[in-house]
């Protein structure tokens, strides 16, 4: 099982992210990147790429298991339980596609810092939609920040929980503090292979694609089997689901 070594854990616990690269072997990101390409070659909307980003790209391919081996069959779900090992079935993937401005001449829009599922603009606020850990798989070249890379703060996840428990109530619009908005990030430059696993306390942004290829990235969010019941107590508790690490964390 290629679990987390104990200074992974230690760097997740501080950091709230870690990345290893070159995990997923290349024929498992090839056919999953072939099906993507290929929907997008035939299949993208220019009109829906709004919806798109809000939702998934590609929304017929979310449940096709070669998509879904990215994660299942790659060694990932092992990483992940090492983290988090009671967890809900993970039987969908979101892919999400920066597109280049100059291929459509629509322009998508940036993401501002936020939180998954806190606050969206396109939600209702009281309405949380969050879950545990976040995988990211790099699909495709992410070689500069500017070509839609996710941009996520390093440490945030204990700036949330502190935030979520001293000054944000259910129904603001807020998605994180000042303090946070207005940080840049760190991107999330890569290779096809590579693995971001984040935790969902993490903020992260994502800008435009000024590059002339599309970013490729496929989502897997990761619930806590008791996540449902316990929502709100995780956004102040950042390892209220994360059993091993809590020896970490003291």
């Amino acid at each position: 099982m290629p679990a987390m070594t104990q200074q992974e854990m230690a760097e997740f616990v501080r950091e709230g992210a870690i990345i290893r690269r070159n995990f997923v072997p290349s024929d498992l990101v090839n056919r999953a990147r072939s099906l993507i390409d290929d929907w997008y070659r035939r299949e993208l909307q220019p009109d829906l790429i709004e919806s798109y980003t809000q939702r998934t790209f590609a929304p017929g391919l979310g449940t096709h298991p070669d998509v879904l081996a990215l994660f299942h069959r790659s060694g990932v779900a092992d990483l992940v339980e090492s983290l988090v090992p009671d967890t809900q079935p993970v039987s969908t993937t979101q892919i999400q596609i920066r597109v280049p401005d100059a291929v459509t001449g629509v322009t998508q829009s940036a993401k501002a810092m936020h939180v998954d599922g806190v606050s969206c603009p396109h939600l209702d606020p009281a309405e949380l939609r969050t879950f545990t850990l976040l995988v990211g798989i790099v699909l495709s070249e992410v070689n500069e920040r500017d070509s839609g890379a996710l941009r996520y703060v390093p440490g945030g996840h204990l700036r949330m929980a502190e935030w979520f428990s001293t000054e944000w109530s259910v129904g603001m619009t807020d998605q994180v503090p000042p303090h946070i908005d207005g940080e840049e990030g760190t991107p999330l430059l890569g290779q096809p292979g590579d693995v971001l696993l984040m935790h969902h306390l993490v903020p992260h942004a994502v800008g435009q694609n000024s590059s002339t290829a599309p970013r490729v990235m496929a989502y897997f969010r990761v619930a806590h089997t008791r996540h449902a019941h316990q929502r709100l107590q995780a956004l102040r508790d950042p390892w209220l689901e994360y059993a091993p690490l809590r020896s970490f964390a003291v």
